[in-house]
């Protein structure tokens, strides 16, 4: 006969992810204010004083939530980009197909660093912060490959990418994955190729 198995224990911080994953999920698909601790806390199957020792606050929370979403967000981008070595052109072109998989809408809602700072407006509120440091990173990642692209004005060509690039995640919600945001890879193909040549090079991007 055998003995009876023991339940392995989470470490505390094997604990935290397992509830910022739970987190991650409710907030996202339900909504960060209206969720309250509880509710994560019964999914995540914890007793609520065991998620308050891992998070002084909701707000506490929310920001660690945040940050998490950035770290996921930024190995999805840089994956996206591909190698360093890769013509940037093609490199930015690959980001923007990979967006148009990402909003579709069985996995996605909208943008979660745009839903935190619609719902948290206060700049002083770490979740706010930690969003903008977000949205400030992806524009200088393109920022960063459109200075290696043939063109006169590389931070225009960024600035318009970054706006194609917001455009899509904004307009999902609304008219969906095949409305405006479809078009997104080729108005950012379009901004590139038409894109006026640095004076001297003799050739387009």
């Amino acid at each position: 006969m055998s003995e009876p198995r023991t339940r392995s224990r989470r470490t505390a911080a094997e604990t935290r992810e397992h509830v910022l994953a739970v987190a991650h999920d409710l907030f996202y698909w339900r909504g960060i204010r209206i969720t309250g601790v509880d509710t994560i806390a019964a999914e995540a199957g914890v007793a609520p004083t065991t998620l308050y020792r891992l998070f002084a606050s909701k707000d506490d929370l929310v920001a660690a939530y945040v940050q998490r979403a950035d770290a996921l967000y930024r190995e999805w981008f840089s994956a996206a980009a591909g190698p360093a070595g890769a013509p940037p052109r093609d490199r930015i072109l690959a980001v923007f197909d990979a967006l148009e998989e990402q909003i579709q809408p069985e996995v996605c809602r909208g943008c979660p660093f745009l839903m935190a700072l619609s719902e948290f407006p206060d700049t002083d509120l770490p979740a706010h912060r930690h969003a903008v440091a977000t949205k400030a990173w992806v524009r200088d990642q393109l920022a960063g490959l459109t200075s290696q692209l043939d063109v006169d004005d590389p931070d225009t060509v960024a600035d318009h990418l970054i706006l194609v690039f917001e455009g899509a995640y904004a307009s999902t919600q609304a008219l969906g994955a095949a409305g405006p945001a479809g078009r997104a890879r080729s108005i950012a193909q379009t901004l590139i190729d038409t894109a006026a040549p640095a004076p001297g090079s003799g050739v387009r991007a």
